[in-house]
């Protein structure tokens, strides 16, 4: 994993928990064979173009906020 990379998607994502939990689960969807959406070269670890997916503005994530109603 690319300091650089992890500092630009942490500009994309501030929060560090929900960071890795975006990354993590793209990781184990590229592992499971999912395409990569930008262009990777041979020697690009999973992690690393998960960041760069994040950058690009190719993954979403929605917050979700804690319920109050006790639900």
């Amino acid at each position: 994993m690319t300091t650089q990379l992890l500092q630009e998607a942490s500009q994309i994502i501030p929060n560090p928990q929900l960071l890795i939990n975006v990354v993590s689960k793209r990781v184990r969807q590229l592992g499971l064979g999912h395409r990569p959406m930008v262009e990777v070269g041979p020697r690009a670890s999973l992690t690393d173009i998960a960041l760069k997916e994040i950058i690009a503005g190719k993954l979403s994530f929605e917050e979700q906020s804690a319920s109050t109603d006790g639900a």
